[in-house]
């Protein structure tokens, strides 16, 4: 198990810079996290063997677990009885018998669950990806290792000025560069609920109301439940061949099979389908918290909340003249420097915008 996850560790490492936030992070650290484990565990033999064993007479059995792998195996959902009485297994009938009016159910998606669940790792990470391309280390270049409160005095005092300075020279000119920010999560939220639809169709409009389904089937009589699960995921499902027999008539050969990778299936997702919905939901927040940032009141509240150390009104008096953008550098800078450091920086900015030098 350690040689399978050991390699994606590096996608849960912590930045030595913020760039980003908590919500940010969700999708492309744990979201991303997560899918990329369960891509590879499904992929692991040694946990569930083969992924297809199909039991018929007159094929030989490596022909038909490939050709069955291939093709889809099928259920019919309708189907109502006691296990193991009316019916051998949940949705699988007499095939002498079948009732024409039984809609099939085939099942397709298990062959592409491991390269659909890496596509959606991809998805999570691309407005990460625009992001970093787009912030370009700026925000570690003005940091320039004061998130450390062990710096040489001169170098802290000569970096600092160096950042007001940047500031003076660069005010109301940061608005595009938290735009961009704004903008990557906005994908974020749409790419969670795209990923919902798209799960959706994948498990042929299914998803959306899996997680549900499951929570009213724990609910139900033991004795008259079906399980979502097995509607969704079966473990047994049917598979015909056809084959011409030795007078050149074509057989139909009716085929049991059992589907071990399901069992990983049906957990992987109904843990998800409350993953989306939860990422979706804290996601949704974020975004009427980013739309409240628009009111310069809400933002002031903000940088004092981050300056905790520095003087009210040297916070007040920047935030006065702060534009969304240069609001947005000064709030990401505080929670990557040393607290001490962004107190004194903060207290000479605010001195240098009133038209005063820093205090030496």
């Amino acid at each position: 198990m350690y040689d399978v996850f050991g390699s994606i560790r590096s996608l849960l490492k912590v930045d030595s810079v913020s760039i980003d936030n908590n919500i940010f992070r969700m999708h492309y650290k744990a979201t991303m996290f997560i899918l990329v484990a369960f891509s590879l565990l499904v992929t692991q033999k040694q946990y569930l063997g083969d992924p297809i064993d199909c039991i018929v007479d007159g094929v030989d059995s490596g022909i038909m677990d490939t050709y069955c792998w291939i093709h889809s195996t099928f259920t019919i959902p309708s189907l109502t009885g006691e296990v193991g009485k009316d019916i051998p297994h949940p949705g699988i009938s007499n095939p002498q018998s079948p009732d024409k009016s039984m809609e099939v159910k085939h099942h397709k998606y298990y062959q592409w669950v491991t390269l659909f669940l890496y596509l959606q790792a991809i998805m999570f990470y691309i407005p990460r990806y625009l992001w970093k391309t787009w912030e370009g280390g700026k925000i570690k270049m003005l940091v320039m290792q004061l998130n450390s409160p062990i710096v040489d005095d001169e170098a802290k005092r000569d970096r600092k000025k160096m950042l007001v300075d940047y500031f003076v020279v660069n005010f109301h000119n940061h608005n595009f560069y938290a735009f961009r920010f704004f903008l990557c999560e906005l994908l974020n939220f749409v790419n969670v609920v795209g990923q919902i639809y798209f799960t959706d169709r994948f498990l042929g409009y299914e998803f959306t109301t899996y997680g549900t389904r499951v929570l009213d089937y724990s609910e139900q009589e033991l004795g008259t439940r079906m399980d979502p699960m097995d509607q969704v995921f079966p473990k047994v499902t049917k598979c015909t061949f056809h084959k011409f027999g030795s007078s050149g008539t074509v057989e139909r050969i009716d085929g049991l099979c059992v589907l071990p990778l399901n069992i990983f299936n049906e957990k992987i997702y109904i843990f998800l389908w409350f993953w989306f919905i939860i990422v979706a939901v804290i996601s949704g927040v974020g975004l009427l918290y980013r739309l409240s940032t628009f009111s310069s009141a809400f933002r002031q509240i903000l940088l004092r909340t981050r300056s905790r150390l520095a003087a009210s009104e040297n916070v007040e008096a920047i935030s006065r003249k702060c534009q969304i953008g240069d609001w947005f550098v000064l709030y990401q800078l505080a929670k990557n420097m040393d607290p001490l450091i962004y107190k004194e920086f903060i207290n000479d900015l605010a001195l240098k915008l009133q038209g005063r030098g820093p205090v030496s």
